[in-house]
């Protein structure tokens, strides 16, 4: 284990570590505990009752967000004809297929997002490797594999959380920064609670949902109750 920074103890010094938060008190101590000289995000890590070796337990999902992400999504698109043309309409600088696949394959990662019509997954799938562990790839369950590009983008631009079970059996995903009303990190975070909870497997058994906490990008973790949302 890394040594503990001086920040960090006195951020800490202001959390009762033992103590499950309601929502609203732990997001403000999110904001309170948060070091970082930029404007960090809010993660959320959500700890479910899967095994996620097990196929039909594997939990996945996005959900646009009633807030946003309170930053600029930057996105690629790879397209052509006039599906190329929708994504420039809605100011997309980065739209093309080989060409836009070679930049990539150069070392090229300026990006948060790619989406992808089905016809140009063939030039997509040759950057699996580049894209997929960065969690870039697009795919059809997250909605950026898709014909429907305007949609897709104009979500992604607003705002959209996308999360994913690890092997552990925790989703971790962003749903602000903390510079945003609490108010608005509040409901952010229940529409992500909200979507995971409508992912539960049916083949999962025992408690759901077990553990929330919510870090800043630099900050102690906060221990939220998820008793209300156990119901």
């Amino acid at each position: 284990m890394g040594k503990i920074g001086k920040k960090y103890k006195i951020a800490a010094q202001k959390v009762q570590v033992t103590t499950s938060y309601p929502l609203k008190d732990g997001m403000e101590l999110v904001k309170q505990t948060s070091y970082s000289k930029f404007v960090g995000a809010v993660d959320l890590a959500i700890n479910l009752g899967v095994d996620p070796r097990q196929a039909d337990q594997n939990v996945r999902g996005a959900i646009a967000l009633p807030h946003g992400l309170g930053k600029t999504v930057r996105i690629v698109v790879f397209a052509k004809g006039q599906k190329a043309i929708e994504a420039k309409d809605l100011g997309v600088e980065f739209v093309g297929g080989d060409d836009l696949a070679e930049k990539i394959s150069g070392g090229w990662l300026e990006f948060d997002q790619v989406i992808a019509t089905p016809d140009m997954m063939a030039v997509v799938g040759k950057l699996g490797k580049i894209l997929g562990p960065r969690g870039l790839m697009p795919n059809p369950k997250m909605g950026t594999v898709t014909f429907e590009v305007k949609t897709a983008i104009q979500e992604l631009k607003a705002g959209r959380a996308e999360f994913r079970v690890e092997k552990a059996g925790i989703v971790h995903t962003i749903v602000g920064k903390v510079n945003m009303d609490t108010a608005a990190l509040i409901a952010n975070t229940e529409a992500v609670i909200d979507a995971v909870l409508k992912a539960k497997p049916a083949s999962a058994k025992g408690t759901y949902l077990k553990k929330i906490t919510l870090p800043a990008t630099m900050g102690p973790g906060i221990k939220i109750d998820p008793s209300p949302y156990r119901a």
